[in-house]
């Protein structure tokens, strides 16, 4: 089969590669034809899970199961699926386990299910532990990024106060429509919050920390800036705050958080905001175009 490998003498450290057919070895696998992948910031940005050149990277996938788990979980033969694990995904066929997919309802195409495993289970799973947040003030850095734009939907569905910040003016466009109540550039003149999903990290994340009210919670989702973080927790604690900061790693399986986003998607209660689509034969366009921050949401490739 045909599939995208870690290649460090690459320009953008990815090429194309005939690579073995995947078999499932265990009972729960099932097989997909692939139809769609997505591009996550941190695949691209920092290689992850692709330590050896041909090593197949990828998260995101969505297409048509194949062949079904022997153990009879998960879907049948036929059943148009999306799912995820942490490699293995850019591909023309995968294995997953079947806890790790959901099935895409019919009003979704393969492009826009394939943008949602990650991205919008990483956003569940931070908002829910953030606690009740009905009426409460909630910060989102890296508003205009993937997750960031499923997690302001997400957190204004649950009764949050939401605000967005971004990186431009021009960034923060269609997060108002999207249930931002602030669109703020920068944190300054920003009241305090009772909860931050950060995705940014140095020091952004440092200031996020500086906005909570007393009780309140940070979630450090990822670090776009590739910056380490310095926070002054004296200055915390002498301000009298009891507030807790979190590192977050998502939980798995996600297959049942997965079929929530999906349907949520295909009932036309969220937008997975696919701001960039192609082919996946354009692979190196679609990485400069993430990385160059030019993308609004999520990038999505179709694979032929």
């Amino acid at each position: 089969m045909r599939a995208i490998v870690f290649d460090p003498d690459a320009p953008r450290k990815f090429a194309f590669a005939d690579a073995p057919d995947p078999v499932p070895t265990a009972p729960n696998e099932l097989l997909i034809d692939v139809k769609a992948i997505s591009l996550n910031f941190g695949e691209v940005y920092y290689g992850d899970n692709a330590e050896h050149p041909g090593d197949i990277p990828g998260w995101d996938s969505a297409g048509v199961v194949t062949t079904a788990a022997a153990d009879g979980s998960g879907p049948p033969v036929g059943t148009r699926v999306a799912g995820a694990s942490w490699s293995q995904g850019w591909a023309q066929r995968r294995v997953l386990a079947s806890e790790n997919v959901a099935v895409i309802p019919d009003s979704v195409d393969f492009d826009t299910a394939a943008a949602l495993p990650v991205a919008g289970v990483t956003a569940v799973q931070t908002i829910r532990r953030l606690g009740p947040v009905l009426g409460k003030r909630v910060l989102v850095t890296g508003a205009s990024g993937g997750v960031g734009r499923l997690a302001v939907q997400l957190a204004a569905r649950a009764g949050a106060h939401v605000i967005a910040a971004v990186g431009s003016p021009e960034r923060g466009a269609g997060l108002r429509e999207l249930g931002a109540d602030e669109i703020v550039v920068g944190l300054d003149g920003v009241e305090p919050v009772h909860g931050v999903l950060e995705h940014i990290g140095g020091t952004m994340l440092a200031d996020a920390y500086g906005l909570l009210a007393d009780g309140g919670t940070l979630i450090s989702v990822g670090s776009a800036s590739g910056q380490s973080t310095l926070i002054d927790f004296e200055a915390a604690r002498m301000a009298r705050k009891n507030n807790r900061i979190e590192s977050f790693m998502a939980n798995w399986p996600l297959g049942e958080e997965l079929q929530y986003v999906l349907d949520l998607t295909g009932r036309g209660l969220l937008d997975a905001q696919v701001g960039y689509r192609d082919s996946w034969d354009n692979l190196d366009a679609a990485i400069d175009a993430l990385l160059g921050r030019r993308v609004a949401g999520k990038a999505t490739l179709t694979v032929s």
